[in-house]
């Protein structure tokens, strides 16, 4: 058998009936999916339950979409967020931008006006310094060439012999006064044509001119020098006519004097702040109100100083009068056990600590170590006149005998007050400020000399204009010769709890108040047109009358010099008992007697009864009684608010205050304000006052002390605890004393 046969036989013939063996079955296949249609066809439309799944695809597929839309919308809302922000942002950017590029032009602005300033200041002194120049060359000139004139024809009038050698010597006489002459003549031509020259150029033309003159009118006098003694009286006459260069120098000394002077004085006046601005509170914190940047961290000068109180501001530091404080702690600690055994000035026992007395710190504040050496030498000179008089027992001992006369007048006086009849106002007055003071402007404290002279005690009074610096609500700042003084307005306080309140005008510029409270008490109080107590008295529902404030030596027709320091004319006080019961500090005796302590009388004699307006501006007369430190409320910085969980330590206080007054209701308590040394006199004086004020609303409040009973002064940095121009709580403080012994007439037991 062939190849092509068995390869025939082996796979053709078997692939062959394969396929003939599939064919029908594949057939069958193929008509399958026929049938199944046309039975399918036959039934009709599909089942509901493959309609409900299709409708519930579709839905899905509508609701991917819409969560598809509703992402899509959110990443667009985002991306518009997006945008927006960055709109913001780069809008910030250009308004901050813009508020640089306009700062900085106003900065130049401001740098050129004041460059400008400077220009017109010395362009219009150089023209006040050249004018009278040129004024005072002119005339001087034209009198130099008459005299010059007339000793030329004089010299032709002697000189007139035939000698030719006497002619030769009238010529040349002749020829060098002209020559003089001349050069006067161009010397006062530049002067009179600088005042026609422009501003700018005076000032350099006028030192051009001064050489010129001068180098011009000296030279005659050096050829002088030079010539032969024929012409000694021509040398004479080029002498006079130098003097000029000569006497202008010290005029030009002068005029830059007073061009320096002028421009001091407006750079002080335009640093001073104006009425207008808004006060600085709080220890260096700005007001509300004020919308301008702090400026605690930029250092300044201590005039260029801002009005701010206590606190983070960089005042400047104010320096003291030195004091050289050479004792021990253990020295210090024993004198304060036993003050009457030294002469020295008694110190606080503590770091840095201030003089006990507060006269003690005008005099250290005024005079330093100069001023605690003459209270030194004072006190040992009258150390056996003061030994011999005895401490006061009482507050009846205590102060100068009244006669009897004056004291069984003293009611029916206070009550004729009372009842004067007088014209009713509308409204409450506003009282006048006083224009001047005989105050001695701090330059003498209690004989201790600065500037004045002071014999025997006797001290030269200097009238001194009074000013308002600034007013602060309910408080104004007065300015009284080198010494800045608080005064508040007391009257809101006093009109706690009433029904009614109404004023009268009395004879010789007196105004009566009547404050009417609930079950017809009455506060009747008398005052000068300058606002100053002179009587005040509370009359109960029952008609009993408590005087608090009188001072019977002073008449209503008697003068009243307003702002003096009555203290002046006593002598430097010695303290004759420890300083512990001399002063007491709530925080480190809380458990102390306060009713015994402030029952106690006044610690030397009072020679009169003062008004309270007298105390509060006396030092030396506060010394007189002693005094309770209200250390445990410590104020906040550039803050007069009092917690409440410090107003609880006052309840010891308040009550021995209270104690005082079951017994005499007419006692009179002065509460004082006090401040560190950083910040502005100024608004340390505010703040102090507002911290008086503050306690003293407490204490009635709180503790229900009646708000007559209470006065309140604020002293500022002027009374420092401890002796720092830095900031230190222990100077933040509050005072009281009890000053009845003082203000009015104590009642016989």
């Amino acid at each position: 058998m062939t190849f092509r046969s068995r390869l025939f036989a082996t796979v053709a013939l078997p692939l062959l009936s394969a396929s003939l063996i599939a064919t029908p079955s594949l057939a069958d296949a193929l008509s399958k999916p026929f049938e199944v249609a046309q039975e399918s066809s036959d039934e009709g439309q599909p089942s509901e339950d493959e309609l409900l799944l299709k409708q519930q695809q579709e839905e899905q597929r509508q609701a991917e979409e819409q969560q598809r839309q509703a992402e899509e919308q959110q990443r667009q809302a985002e991306e518009q967020q997006r945008q927006a922000e960055e709109q913001q942002r780069q809008a910030e950017e250009q308004q901050r931008q813009a508020e640089e590029q306009q700062k900085a032009a106003e900065d130049q602005q401001r740098a050129a006006e004041q460059e400008a300033q400077r220009q017109a200041e010395e362009q219009k002194a150089a023209e006040e310094s050249a004018q009278p120049a040129a004024e005072e060359e002119q005339p001087r000139t034209q009198k130099e060439r008459k005299g010059k004139k007339r000793h030329q024809q004089e010299q032709q009038s002697e000189e007139q012999q035939p000698s030719e050698e006497q002619n030769a010597v009238g010529e040349d006489t002749q020829r060098q006064a002209e020559d003089q002459q001349r050069a006067a003549e161009e010397s006062a031509q530049p002067a009179e044509e600088e005042q026609q020259r422009p501003k700018k150029e005076r000032k350099g033309k006028k030192h051009q001119q001064q050489e010129q003159q001068q180098t011009e009118e000296q030279q005659p006098a050096e050829e002088q020098n030079a010539d032969t003694p024929r012409q000694a009286e021509e040398q004479k006459a080029g002498e006079e006519s130098a003097q000029p260069a000569e006497e202008q120098q010290p005029s030009q000394k002068e005029r830059k004097g007073k061009k320096r002077h002028q421009q001091e004085q407006q750079q002080t006046e335009g640093q001073q702040p104006t009425e207008e601005q808004p006060a600085m509170t709080g220890e260096g914190t700005p007001a509300e109100t004020e919308g301008q940047p702090s400026t605690a961290e930029q250092p300044m000068d201590a005039e260029q100083q801002p009005a701010t109180a206590e606190g983070g501001e960089a005042s400047g530091e104010k320096k003291a009068p030195a004091v050289v404080e050479t004792l021990s702690e253990e020295q210090k600690q024993e004198i304060a056990a036993d003050p009457s055994k030294t002469d020295e000035t008694v110190v606080l026992p503590v770091e840095n600590g201030a003089a006990v007395l507060d006269s003690d710190k005008d005099a250290d504040n005024a005079g330093g170590q100069k001023s605690r050496d003459q209270r030194r030498k004072k006190r040992e000179e009258l150390r056996a006149e003061e030994e011999a008089a005895p401490m006061p027992e009482s507050d009846v001992s205590a102060q100068a005998p009244i006669s009897d006369e004056v004291r069984e007048a003293l009611p029916q006086r206070i009550d004729a007050a009372i009842k004067e009849k007088g014209e009713r106002l509308d409204a409450a007055p506003v009282f006048e400020v006083p224009q001047t003071t005989n105050v001695i402007n701090n330059t003498v404290i209690n004989n201790t000399v600065v500037n004045n002279t002071v014999n025997n005690n006797t001290v030269n009074n200097n009238v001194t204009h009074v000013n308002v610096v600034e007013k602060v609500d309910n408080r104004m700042v007065l300015s009284i010769g080198n010494q800045l003084v608080v005064r508040g307005d007391d009257r809101e306080r006093l009109r706690h709890d009433s029904e009614e309140v109404y004023y009268d005008n009395l004879a010789r510029g007196r105004v009566r108040e009547t404050i009417v409270r609930p079950g017809g008490v009455r506060l009747v109080t008398i005052y000068n047109r300058y606002g100053d107590i002179i009587q005040r008295s509370r009359i109960g529902r029952d008609g009993d009358e408590h005087i608090l404030v009188y001072a019977p030596d002073l008449g209503d027709d008697a003068p009243r010099p307003d702002f003096v320091d009555v203290g002046y004319e006593l002598p430097p006080m010695r303290l004759r008992i420890p300083v512990r019961d001399y002063i007491i500090d709530t925080s480190s005796d809380p458990d102390r007697d306060y009713y015994d302590f402030l029952a106690e009388p006044p610690v030397e004699r009072v020679e009169r009864v003062y008004t309270i307006d007298e105390v509060k501006h006396s030092a030396r007369l506060r010394d007189k009684v002693r005094r309770i430190d209200l250390d445990t409320i410590t104020f906040a910085t550039g803050s007069a608010e009092v917690p409440m969980s410090q107003a609880r330590t006052l309840r010891k206080v308040a009550d021995a205050m209270q104690k005082v007054l079951d017994k005499d209701a007419g006692e009179t308590f002065l509460i004082e304000g006090h401040t560190d040394a950083v910040g502005s006199d100024k608004s340390n004086l505010i703040l102090s006052d507002e911290r008086a004020e503050s306690v003293a609303s407490l204490l009635t409040d709180v503790y229900g002390i009646p708000p007559e009973n209470l006065q309140t002064q604020g002293y500022g940095e002027r009374f420092l605890k401890v002796r720092t121009q830095s900031a230190e709580q222990q100077n933040r403080r509050v005072t009281i004393r009890r000053v009845t012994t003082l203000v009015r007439p104590v009642a016989q037991n």
